[in-house]
């Protein structure tokens, strides 16, 4: 990669991931900005700059992490230094962007992370991967949102034996345009997992369920002429659409977070006569005891990038591991300081990855 020759940026970093952060920094030829970030005894964030950012391009390198309401604070304050401190442009580089999941019902909480994140003084986002691509348009400035597929599709391709006797396996329905487009790439057929084994307890009491079975006629409301009855939302016994016997089975997603989802899905495989088993993710937050389950289940490997620090589950789990995206934040660092244009990024990817 050239180095930048117009007007060098300044790349700084919080506390979330400071490995990617110089990865990045190395690639681009440059050093990170001397930035102090720290909490006080009564846990406020505080952040020293200590280079001049006056007049200048700030890139902060800030991603969602187990301590994720740390690091927003830290890149809004950050980003507020700089604004306040006359920066030319400050761009976050959030590889994760933390909340951009929503569970059940509830507050979209992604549009008030981004009207902060715009209020702060952040002029434009660079993330990757986001669960839902909508999120985007809640924001005020300008979002790339980069994809890894470009690099798991390498991984396949070097690093998994006889790939080309595999299949493509989305792990529930909402998965299976990303599965076709990584088969489609690959020549690679589709099979989709359907169903579920249990609902968690957290499911039984958010209302999906109700009127619970057997109970559906005494929660019936007589309106009108004609009103339907009102049947229990009940989600069919997992099972497998398509053919895995004697072949390889890779389960392709955005994020493994909680990973009971993906276990079960993996015995359903194994049950069906796939052999080898692997999960493909751009990010690793793998909460919880994920490394355990990983460890003790019949997934032959885990391969997710390093949008997320995740070391300490390696030394859990041999099974997980880590593809570097710093290749591509630099490409986009370097693009957008330069004034190129970002379609190259998107070349061989396509929406539903």
């Amino acid at each position: 990669m050239s180095r930048i020759n117009s007007g060098e940026p300044v790349i700084l970093t919080g506390n979330s991931h400071k490995e990617l952060a110089e990865k990045v920094a190395t690639r681009l030829g440059l050093k990170l900005g001397a930035a102090s970030v720290y909490h006080k005894t009564n846990r406020e964030t505080m952040v020293d700059i200590a280079d001049s950012v006056r007049g200048k391009d700030v890139y902060i390198i800030q991603t969602g992490t187990k301590d994720v309401n740390n690091n927003i604070m830290e890149l809004l304050i950050m980003a507020y230094a700089c604004k306040t401190s006359s920066a030319r442009s400050i761009v976050g580089v959030i590889p994760y962007l933390p909340y951009s999941k929503m569970r059940k019902r509830g507050c979209i909480v992604s549009k008030l992370v981004a009207k902060m994140m715009c209020r702060s003084g952040l002029t434009h986002v660079i993330t990757m991967d986001l669960h839902q691509k909508e999120i985007q348009g809640f924001f005020d400035c300008p979002v790339d949102n980069l994809r890894a597929s470009p690099f798991l599709l390498q991984y396949i391709q070097e690093n998994i034996p006889n790939f080309k006797s595999a299949v493509i396996v989305a792990k529930d329905p909402a998965s299976a345009k990303k599965a076709t487009s990584y088969a489609e790439r690959l020549r690679l057929g589709i099979a989709v997992i359907h169903g579920e084994q249990k609902d968690s307890e957290s499911d039984l009491v958010d209302g999906r369920n109700s009127p619970p079975p057997g109970n559906s006629r005494q929660r019936i409301t007589e309106v009108g002429v004609g009103m339907p009855p009102l049947t229990a939302k009940e989600k069919p016994p997992i099972n497998v659409v398509g053919d895995v016997a004697g072949r390889i089975a890779i389960m392709v997603d955005d994020m493994v977070d909680d990973v009971n989802s993906f276990v079960a899905a993996a015995e359903a495989l194994k049950e069906r006569g796939a052999y080898r088993i692997y999960v493909l993710a751009c990010h690793g937050l793998l909460s919880l005891d994920a490394p355990r389950l990983i460890e003790e289940s019949c997934i032959d490997e885990v391969v997710v990038t390093n949008t997320v620090p995740h070391d300490m589950q390696k030394l859990q789990c041999h099974k997980i591991k880590t593809v570097d995206i710093a290749p591509l934040i630099a490409e986009a660092i370097r693009r957008i300081h330069n004034n190129e244009s970002m379609s190259y990024l998107f070349a061989n990817v396509t929406l539903e990855d």
